[in-house]
Order: structure tokens, then sequence, then C-alpha cells
């Protein structure tokens, strides 16, 4: 478990994002991304806009959307048929809440109770019996009802590609994107206009920016640095590299 609201905030400062910009690039309101930050989910008017805004928030930070929703689902939604129920009426009672808590600690007081029983006739084969003797069905880690309580993790990204957002905050940009080196596949090739992002992912890509100046580049979440300059780089897993013009 995360903070949704704390891991956005963290990333709009460490990029040096204001609200005006987000709105123009998101095109969500700024009440509605301060609502996310701060985690006043119920100021939305229903679960999908949230999915939705949450998705579009993380992705334009350089961040995994997915996770984002797949997070709020185990936190705020009950159930699979209430997508348009608004945020607010699914805020729980705090008497509920109490009783929740504690059909939770009596179900953890049950499976330490479990685990006594389970190590007392481990100990008790261990002194008592042979070799053959010791071995207790269900802990062998193969498989049965040991392995049903682990939790699925999110897919990650696959290793060796970048996710890379390009975003034109001080001004219109020439942009060319290429795959690989600048002799390889065209990706993209155009005028990114002030306010307008372009989102990528590989494992290398090339960029020739006529403006470096206007422009900011994320690689997996982290910003990179440009040189006024230097117009061309090649970007990796490992972050933004400059390279020559004939690379």
């Amino acid at each position: 478990m995360f903070e949704i609201g704390s891991s956005l905030r963290e990333a709009r400062i460490r990029q040096g994002i204001d609200f005006p910009a987000l709105e123009q690039g998101t095109k969500i309101r700024a009440k509605y991304l301060r609502a996310l930050e701060d985690e006043r989910f119920e100021l939305l008017p229903a679960h999908t806009y949230v999915k939705g805004f949450l998705r579009s928030y993380a992705d334009f930070l350089g961040l995994d959307g997915q996770l984002y929703v797949d997070e709020y689902n185990s936190r705020y939604v009950i159930g699979g048929d209430e997508e348009t129920t608004p945020v607010r009426t699914r805020r729980v009672p705090s008497a509920r809440h109490r009783r929740r808590e504690r059909r939770e600690t009596g179900a953890v007081l049950l499976a330490l109770g479990a685990i006594a029983v389970v190590t007392a006739l481990v100990i008790a084969a261990w002194k008592f019996g042979g070799p053959e003797d010791s071995r207790v069905p269900g802990l062998d880690g193969s498989g049965g009802a040991g392995t049903a309580t682990q939790t699925s993790k999110p897919a990650a990204r696959p290793k060796g590609t970048a996710r890379i957002t390009i975003w034109a905050n001080g001004g219109d940009t020439s942009l060319q994107v290429f795959r690989g080196s600048l002799s390889g596949k065209v990706l993209y090739t155009g005028t990114l206009e002030r306010g307008q992002t372009q989102r990528f992912t590989d494992s290398r890509v090339a960029l020739r920016i006529g403006r470096p100046q206007n422009v900011r580049v994320a690689v997996n979440g982290e910003r990179a640095q440009l040189k006024a300059r230097w117009g061309t780089y090649l970007v990796t897993p490992n972050g933004l590299l400059r390279i020559t013009a004939q690379a």
C-alpha cells in the first residue's frame, strides 16, 4: 500500500510543474487535481471519474497510471457493480469500521493459534519420529493452501525499457523521435506546441529537439537535464545521454 495523493504531489513538485500547466496538459480542472493530491475523492462525482483522472494525472507525470487505479480500487471501491455511485456514498461508517477491525483481529488470533499448533506438531515429530516422519502435510512448499495467501503484485514495467515523457512547457519546439538511433525508424516528427505532451516506451529512443530550453523530459518518472544549446539525445532505461547529430 502506498499514499496515492502524496506520491502524485511529490512527483509533480520534483518535476517543477504547476497546476495551470497540469490543467492544460491533462485537460482536468485544477480543483480535481488538488482533490486527488489531498485524497479528497468525495469531491469528484463518481468512481469512474476518479479512476480516469488518476490514470491521466499519473501518466502525465511519467508514473504507472494503472498502479494508482488498482490501489484506489483496493481501498475505496466495494463490489464490482457500483462504478457510477458517487464516492461520498461509499465512505464506511466508524462503527462498521470498528466491527471490521475486530473481525480482522479475530482472524489474526486464529492464524497465530494455527501456527502454534503446527509448530508444536513439527517439534513433536522431530523429537519422537524418524527423518521420514518429520514432514507435516501442507508445509513442504509444494503448493496447496499455503500459496493462497500470497498477494499478487501489479505487473511491473518490462526490464530494459524506458517510459519517456516530453512536455513543451516553455514554448513551441520542433521534435523528432527515432527508435534506437537518429538513423532508426521515425516514431514522431512535428511541432510540439506549448503545453502539449508526447510519451514513448521503448528500450532506446533518439531525440532531436529544436529548442531544448522549451522542453522538459522525464525518464521513468525522473526529470532529465537538457542543455539549451544541445538538441540531440539518446534515451535508455538508465537515463538520457547527449549524442552527436551523426549518431
